[in-house]
């Protein structure tokens, strides 16, 4: 399961509401091969839910992982800062052995 931080809550609500995105509208996040670390996240704004993803809900938000990328990302938090440095989404994955510089990309 993904966790949600309060910060990333209030970012994600807002940006679905800009979106105009209805009430079954969700998070997708997946893992891909790529990046400096080898794995890179991947988090985009869906209409609703593939068929085979694993969806929960957390802190008020619903997320869906996509099957295969499940295992590393169990445990994770979906962090988020609006300050100078580092503006955007974050993911805080305990199962990551390493990550780049820029937090997009990890090694397990």
């Amino acid at each position: 399961m993904i966790q949600v931080s309060e910060s990333a809550k209030k970012r994600i609500a807002s940006l679905l509401e800009e979106e105009g995105m209805g009430d079954e509208a969700c998070i997708r996040v997946s893992v891909t091969s790529g990046g400096c670390s080898g794995l890179s996240y991947k988090l985009e704004f869906v209409a609703k839910p593939e068929t085979e993803d694993k969806v929960f809900t957390d802190n008020g938000v619903t997320i869906a992982v996509e099957k295969r990328s499940f295992l590393y990302l169990a445990g994770t938090t979906l962090e988020y800062s609006g300050g100078l440095n580092g503006k955007g989404f974050a993911f805080n994955n305990p199962n990551a052995s390493r990550t780049c510089g820029c937090g997009e990309s990890f090694a397990v």
